[in-house]
């Protein structure tokens, strides 16, 4: 009997493989073997089998996907403490709709498809961050195990190294199977939709932007978005949030309503809806490419007219669904807390996010997909380089990616990785390597430009 025999008889969830029914629809990575977890025990046994054994890497040539969203996906509130426990799989909508039965919300995203986990390890910005700063400032306890198979608990008296490491270090160190994170009082209605506006309107939308973002306030936050429609026709879509009636989120955007959009989606809606009204733009069946770049001094810096044409000679293949995303989340509370807090940066103003998504992937595509979103960048930072890339095919971060994502804090995070990943179990999305390799600063490599 083989060691993936031996793993898969042990384990107490779902194991699919290419040659097993459902295969397909499970699969959201390039992977030989999905997993889906039932107890943290499973993944004590998944690592063991195949963080260890040549025979079952092998057999799982292409790599393994612990997914917890099958079976590990509750939620639960405590509305004493405030507070939410999620379990590793659980998505924002589900933490939405538990909260707000209490009066209470999250800082989440601005998607409520999406997992607990990899918005929370990532640092995490959404609508409340103005008010709450980011989602990993929230955290206040998690449940892992790590590559060498322990089931630890990290908060900031247990394990506080591991708990700094994780709230912004992606998941480099393990896979957490509970999140316990603060919750706030919350109304149970806020002024939230699309406003639609005709590109032509851009220099408008720039010059209100310009007036807006200095003097934004906790309670508001835009994303603003050139898109290409279904018609291969391209548009600019402010997605606007104010957390309070809809007079008062009217008059805190009077500005831009009187440009004269095309149509306009706001209203006063029930909160666990907020969350939804940007899932069009990150579809999970899709095939997705970003990267992110840092604001200038001013919004129309990075939303004027010749951004606008580029980017619709840019996107006018119908091959892809492609947006270019500015990011308006007041940084006040952020950057409130101290720079070395946490991993992740806080000293950026803002980001741009150029996204391309496509279906029916091809490697053609996927190249086509990277090309344009580095040719975006490259108009937005008129030449210079992105600060990250996210994308569902691409390689391991290199050292030098990794090390402007991160600022000054990467050192620190080298050292933690070593502690409890020194063999780098866990490195799919956004590795921390410990040495330079080729593109680095005081090397040469053109073909490094990500």
């Amino acid at each position: 009997m083989s060691n993936f025999d031996i793993f898969r008889g042990r384990f107490k969830g779902d194991v699919l493989t290419p040659s097993d029914l459902g295969y397909v629809q499970a699969l959201t990575h390039d992977a030989a073997v999905v997993a889906f977890v039932k107890d943290p025990r499973d993944i004590v046994l998944a690592i063991g089998i195949f963080g260890a054994s040549s025979e079952a890497a092998i057999e799982a040539s292409s790599g393994l996907v612990i997914d917890l969203s099958r079976y590990l996906n509750n939620v639960k509130v405590d509305p004493k403490k405030r507070m939410a426990y999620a379990q590793g799989g659980a998505t924002w909508r589900a933490v939405d709709h538990a909260a707000i039965q209490h009066g209470l919300a999250a800082v989440d995203g601005v998607v409520n498809h999406t997992g607990v986990g990899g918005l929370i390890l990532g640092g995490g910005y959404g609508w409340q961050s103005g008010a709450h700063g980011l989602a990993a400032d929230s955290l206040v306890q998690v449940k892992i195990v790590t590559a060498d198979g322990s089931i630890l608990t990290a908060n900031e008296h247990e394990n506080p190294d591991l708990f700094w490491a994780v709230r912004g270090g992606g998941s480099n160190f393990g896979v957490v199977t509970e999140f316990l994170f603060k919750l706030y009082p919350q109304r149970r209605t806020v002024f939230a939709g699309r406003v639609i506006f005709s590109p032509d309107a851009c220099e408008r939308i720039s010059a209100f932007l310009d007036a807006w973002w200095p003097t934004a306030t906790p309670e508001e936050g835009m994303v603003v978005s050139m898109v290409t429609m279904q018609n291969a026709q391209a548009a600019v879509v402010c997605y606007v949030f104010y957390n309070g009636s809809a007079d008062d989120g009217r008059e805190a955007y009077r500005g831009l309503f009187n440009i004269g959009p095309l149509s306009d989606w706001t209203g006063e809606i029930p909160y666990e809806q907020l969350n939804s009204m940007m899932n069009p733009i990150a579809v999970p069946e899709a095939h997705h490419s970003c990267k992110k770049v840092p604001f200038g001094d001013k919004p129309s810096q990075q939303f004027n007219h010749n951004i606008r044409k580029a980017f619709v000679d840019i996107s006018s293949s119908t091959d892809y669904y492609v947006a270019l995303l500015q990011v308006y989340i007041p940084r006040s509370k952020i950057n409130s807390v101290p720079a070395d807090a946490t991993p992740c940066r806080r000293d950026l103003p803002g980001e741009s996010i150029a996204h391309v998504q496509w279906k029916d992937d091809t490697p053609e595509k996927s190249q086509g997909a990277r090309a344009v979103c580095q040719t975006l960048v490259t108009v937005l930072s008129h030449g210079g380089r992105s600060v990250s890339e996210s994308t569902s095919l691409v390689d391991s971060a290199t050292y030098d990616q990794s090390q402007t994502f991160f600022g000054d804090n990467y050192a620190r995070l080298q050292t933690m990785k070593k502690k409890y990943d020194q063999d780098s179990v866990f490195s799919h999305l956004r590795d921390i390597p410990d040495k330079p390799g080729p593109g680095t600063p005081g090397q040469s490599n053109p073909q490094n430009q990500d």
